[in-house]
């Protein structure tokens, strides 16, 4: 299944865009997408935490993704 994955703050650096494509074979969970994309893209894995959001909504790792989800990487904020 391909998913079309939103990036925000440091992710739209790490992916060099504003979103990808992530082609997902098997179960398509939360979990899932979180590895292939940190195979994918390595600097991903020495953010301190990343979320992942589902049609607005954080996401739990057990969560299975659909087609026509709008699904959203957000990474640590800071600021004062």
């Amino acid at each position: 299944m391909k998913l079309n994955v939103l990036a925000f703050g440091i992710a739209k650096d790490i992916f060099s865009g504003s979103a990808i494509d992530v082609e997902l074979t098997g179960e398509a969970t939360v979990t899932a997408l979180r590895i292939s994309l940190e195979n994918q893209f390595p600097r991903l894995k020495q953010l301190a935490s990343y979320m992942v959001a589902v049609n607005n909504e954080y996401a739990s790792a057990e969560d299975v993704l659909q087609l026509r989800d709008e699904i959203a990487i957000i990474p640590p904020v800071s600021g004062g």
